[in-house]
């Protein structure tokens, strides 16, 4: 990991005081272990949400491997990876929450370790090194995106590619050998595969070699860069075309124009509240109204003295360090541009600022600032600096160190205090109970509680959906012989039909209606029924067992088994009309009386 140390010599002394190789990796590993077992202690006290639900859904509703599952427009993201991972882990333990845990903690070591590899390229072994990593490792701005796995399935793939790309095209460009070239290559393959937004990936690696060239004098970077890793670039552009292809062939474009007064009020929010604070270790508050996930919550002196911090950072760096201006710029145009693509494509009505606060769509932008920051470090100085004494020095740094730390620190703590606030949990696991207490009696399908998901994310928000991959469950379908739902807590309940409409009487003496085998036979109601979801009861008697095939005219018909003798059967059909057709097989039923309606929680 050789770099350019005539340069880095040119470091303030207390950073570039001459320190073992070893001495600076092992400090930089163990503020990695932190960071692992404080994002451990969140991943575990947290459970699925929202998102989630839809991944588990659909991997028990599809094949592993179908196109249906892998390739489904998720809200405008196709991400077939991540549906695989969840995929395979919902096959192994479903509905289980520690796989999901286990995928994030190991995903954000690799980040980790990614970043730590390319500030070690940028930087080589200094103690400056352990400025923006500890920057990157603990800022709370990866913190949500972190916390919910379908978030972190798309973030954490995101952030390891883009710190281990530009250090494989850092490499390539200074030795030329192939394995940095294919390296970079297959991890851009895969991270495009776990989210869209993994198309900046090869853009930020140029940007990377070209600023690091630029800051250390290279008369033409941009050239330089081309010229030093050309099969590189081609490689990645040639593997975004192919991408490109599929991406536009299955998903819808959620790209708009949004009015000025939401662009106006994202951009303020996002930056304000949102990125900045975290730079300084902030929000410190978190606020949250279930079901949405926290946002950040600053003080207004935090969002002040990051506004403040960040202009004496560019005044300084800018003054002192040759250069640096360009670093600026790129990384200054990396966060208005996920800023922009967060904005064209999540604004809309109902849109509340506090979406730009909640930090997700700012996450992968901790990886390019601490790329910034080790550049900007790299940078030579445009003069001999002062001689301050180096303990002065050291002593400031601490301190920055010790605030940033303790900040961030406490943002995670009340980040994870606001995160646990998740009823999930505790629904599914008392939905998972009700739902295998009794097996064999069958359930109509529902909505699980709107504190677990909205109905916009209808069909996902079916129970059908939800515990598709759940085993030893009840039968979710078009029919029951015993009314029982779901109530809010995920508690089985008993529940009534609220009758609307009415079978009107059979005119055959101790049967009603006789519905002969294979006839079709109408039971006419006693006014007719709209075009509606209804439930339907129906009291019969069955010489044998059989099955009834039950509809509105027009419209599809739902098969019943029944059994010989008397019973009673609930179905759900959908449709309209003055009557219903009931038609048997195996089997010769009598039907007296009946209701139509919907079904209630019993009182």
């Amino acid at each position: 990991m050789a770099v350019t140390t005539g340069l880095l010599d040119r470091l303030p002394p207390a950073l570039c005081r001459p320190v073992s190789p070893q001495r600076v990796l092992t400090v930089a590993l163990l503020l990695v272990a932190v960071q692992t077992v404080a994002r451990a202690a969140v991943a575990v006290s947290g459970d699925f949400y929202w998102d989630d639900l839809i991944l588990v859904g659909r991997a028990g509703s599809y094949p592993l491997l179908s196109e249906e599952f892998l390739r489904y427009d998720h809200d405008g993201h196709l991400m077939p990876a991540a549906f695989l991972v969840a995929g395979v882990l919902t096959a192994l333990a479903p509905l289980q929450w520690w796989p999901a845990a286990v995928t994030l903690v190991a995903g954000q070591v690799l980040a980790s370790l990614a970043v730590l590899r390319v500030l070690w390229l940028l930087l080589g072994p200094r103690r400056a090194l352990w400025g923006p990593l500890l920057f990157y490792l603990f800022t709370p701005l990866t913190l949500p995106a972190f916390a919910w796995w379908a978030a972190g399935l798309n973030a954490l793939p995101l952030q390891a590619a883009l710190a281990w790309v530009a250090g494989d095209a850092l490499r390539y460009s200074r030795t030329g050998r192939r394995r940095h070239l294919v390296s970079a290559v297959l991890v851009s393959a895969v991270a495009l595969m776990f989210f869209e937004k993994a198309v900046v990936v090869p853009f930020t690696a140029f940007a990377t070699v070209a600023l690091s060239a630029h800051v250390d004098g290279v008369a033409r970077p941009v050239r330089y860069a081309w010229r030093h890793a050309r099969p590189l670039w081609v490689g990645t552009g040639a593997l975004l075309a192919v991408w490109a292809a599929g991406y536009t062939s299955t998903v819808s474009s959620r790209f708009g124009v949004p009015p000025w007064s939401m662009v106006d009020g994202l951009t303020n929010h996002g930056l304000s509240y949102g990125l900045l604070p975290s730079l300084l270790g902030g929000p410190w508050r978190w606020e949250r109204w279930n079901p949405s996930p926290p946002w950040a919550d600053p003080p207004a002196v935090l969002v002040v003295a990051a506004w403040v911090a960040v202009l004496v950072a560019a005044g300084w760096s800018l003054r002192r360090r040759r250069r640096t201006g360009a670093v600026w710029l790129a990384a200054i145009a990396y966060v208005l541009a996920s800023l922009a693509a967060m904005i064209c494509t999540r604004f809309g009505p109902e849109t509340t600022y506090e979406l730009a606060q909640t930090l997700r769509y700012f996450a992968d932008s901790s990886v390019v600032v601490a790329i910034a920051a080790a550049l900007i470090l790299r940078a030579p100085a445009r003069e001999a600096p002062t001689r301050i004494p180096s303990r002065y020095t050291r002593a400031v740094t601490v301190v920055c160190a010790a605030v940033f730390t303790a900040g961030s620190l406490w943002s995670t703590f009340t980040f994870a205090r606001s995160w646990v606030d998740n009823p999930t949990g505790d629904y599914l696991a008392r939905a998972q109970a009700a739902l295998t207490a009794r097996p064999d009696l069958a359930l109509f399908d529902q909505p699980v509680s709107v504190w677990i998901l909205l109905p916009v994310t209808h069909p996902h928000n079916l129970i059908g959906s939800v515990f598709s991959a759940l085993p030893g469950r009840s039968d979710i379908g078009e029919h029951t012989t015993e009314l029982w739902v779901l109530d809010d807590r995920g508690d089985r309940v008993p529940a009534d039909l609220f009758s609307l409409r009415t079978l009107r009487p059979g005119t055959e003496p101790g049967c009603g209606h006789r519905i002969g085998e294979g006839a079709v036979t109408a039971l006419p109601l006693d006014s007719p029924a709209g075009d509606w979801e209804w439930t339907v009861q129906l009291n019969h008697l069955a010489a044998r067992d059989g099955t009834l095939d039950v509809g509105f005219p027009g419209h599809e018909t739902v098969t019943v088994p029944v059994t010989e003798g008397l019973g009673t059967v609930y179905v759900r059909l959908s449709g309209d009309g003055p009557a219903l057709q009931v038609t048997a097989s195996g089997t010769t039923v009598c039907v007296d009386g009946g209701a139509l309606g919907v079904v209630v929680p019993r009182n």
